[in-house]
């Protein structure tokens, strides 16, 4: 029996739970990401006025990958309603390029073992990776101002009415943080100059200054071999000459100094950057010749990440914040999910705890105006007990917003699985998933199976397999519309079997 004639006879026009996978359930993306919700998603969404965490734990298949693409999605809402208290949202679910830039630092033999690469990532490593993925995105916004949607773009107005101070600040951050590949680094970091209007000439006076020098020390020389000392006598025109030469290096020196001094100090800024953001990719070469576009007097004193601490990474993400606020942004709600698939941590939660376990520091999530939405795999929250002291009074868990099981009960999966089939339903249609089952299996056993599923992922698996139980049992031409009860029992302790076995 053909499942799309099955399915069809319930007024169903494509199968609901073919899908499982978030990411790419286009069921779930046109449809339930506006009507299907968890009963705590009031708590982990919150008040976009006031950017809060939550941290939210909870199995594989719960929901966790389709709550932040809802996040997403009302946020951007929230952005397109008001335009002028709008939230900059930064998505840091792809970690590999960032611990690939990372294990490229540690050398050799630390990055063959993925448990001593990730105890040498810190707190300022997640902090530079999320201003690399801001920092990058609004570079893009504002070199195609007014291009995109209401909810992201940037207008060319706000970028022109940035001071100077903003302006040095964005090109600090992108000498450090931009990791576009749209371009070459300096054609980029020279374009947005030019979008942002910061004239720089006042940098290349120390460089005028030594060509200066250099153009009169050969022009003295050229004096000196070329000169006419016929009307002198040889003692006159030999202390000439040695004046001249001695003058030659002397002022060589003096105009070069300022310079090389400059040269000298950028570079060491470079090597600095280079060895301690090590979640990026940059050149020292190129990072000292955009440090040298900065006056000096203007890039004095300013934060950069070229330590192994903290502190400079709260005032560039303090800057960042204020550059969002004059381009029309109230706030920063940072997306993270996916810690469970990066190939550095496997899966295995030892390894996803030292990856995570660092970000949880009480003054990153409670930073003024910004917000974290934290998607953890449940295997983590078992280990939270078992942390020290200093780690509990690092995270100050009980003031984030903890979501300790992401849990679902039989009636929420039953209204779950109604509101994806109303949403493959043809016109007049409300198909309800007790109509796919005969007399046989009661609404109170349904409610009972599906709570044992426990997850939406294993939910549509079952109900998919089911379908093409019963299918394969009939045939077209003697067809049968309702799903027995033998059929939903000896499926459904197959899947329970086969699941354990793969949660083993």
């Amino acid at each position: 029996m053909n499942i799309q004639v099955f399915l069809e006879h319930h007024g169903i026009v494509r199968n609901p739970f073919a899908e499982e996978d978030a990411q790419t359930d286009q069921v779930f993306k046109e449809h339930c990401i506006s009507s299907a919700y968890h009963p705590i998603w009031d708590k982990v969404y919150g008040d976009p006025k006031e950017p809060s965490t939550s941290i939210i734990f909870g199995p594989k298949g719960s929901g966790k990958t389709a709550m932040r693409l809802q996040i997403d999605q009302h946020l951007s809402r929230y952005n397109e309603d008001h335009q002028s208290e709008r939230l900059f949202v930064i998505r840091y679910d792809d970690f590999n390029p960032f611990l690939d830039h990372f294990c490229e630092r540690l050398g050799r033999r630390t990055s063959r073992k993925p448990e001593k690469v990730l105890d040498a990532w810190r707190l300022w490593d997640h902090m530079d990776s999320i201003l690399c993925l801001g920092v990058t995105d609004l570079i893009d916004r504002i070199l195609h101002a007014d291009e995109g949607s209401k909810s992201e773009s940037v207008s060319k107005q706000r970028v022109h009415g940035l001071d100077r101070a903003a302006g040095r600040d964005l090109l600090l951050l992108a000498s450090s943080y931009d990791q576009s590949t749209s371009s070459t680094f300096i054609a980029r970091w020279t374009e947005l100059r030019k979008a942002l209007g910061y004239r720089n000439f006042a940098s290349k006076i120390s460089l005028i200054a030594a060509i200066t020098a250099a153009i009169l020390s050969v022009l003295l020389v050229v004096l000196l071999y070329t000169g006419d000392w016929g009307s002198a006598d040889a003692e006159e025109a030999g202390n000439v000459s040695r004046m001249t030469l001695l003058l030659i290096p002397v002022i060589t020196l003096i105009g070069s100094a300022p310079w090389l001094w400059r040269t000298f100090k950028c570079h060491l800024a470079a090597l600095g950057i280079r060895r301690h953001m090590r979640v990026g990719k940059r050149e020292t070469g190129s990072l000292r010749k955009i440090l040298q576009q900065f006056p000096s007097k203007e890039l004095a004193n300013q934060p950069l990440p070229r330590y192994d601490r903290t502190d400079d990474r709260y005032e560039l993400l303090n800057k960042f914040k204020s550059i969002l606020e004059c381009l029309g942004f109230s706030g920063i709600i940072v997306l993270m999910d996916r810690v469970d698939e990066p190939h550095m941590t496997g899966g295995k939660p030892e390894l996803m705890r030292r990856f995570a376990w660092p970000l949880l520091d009480n003054k990153l999530l409670k930073h003024p105006g910004v917000g974290f939405k934290i998607m953890l795999p449940q295997e983590l929250h078992r280990d939270i007990d078992r942390e020290t002291r200093e780690f509990h009074e690092r995270a100050r868990l009980d003031k984030q917003n903890v979501i300790s099981a992401f849990q679902w009960t039989g009636e929420s999966l039953y209204d779950l699985a109604r509101a994806r089939m109303l949403a493959c339903a043809a016109d007049g249609s409300s198909p309800e998933p007790k109509d796919l089952f005969s007399q046989e299996v009661s609404y109170e056993r349904m409610l009972s199976a599906f709570q044992s599923l426990r997850v939406p992922r294993h939910l549509f698996r079952f109900l998919f397999r089911v379908q093409v139980e019963h299918c394969n049992r009939h045939t077209d031409a003697q067809p049968a519309f309702k799903i027995g009860g033998e059929t939903f029992e000896s499926t459904l302790a197959v899947y329970a079997r086969e699941s354990e076995i793969g949660n083993h």
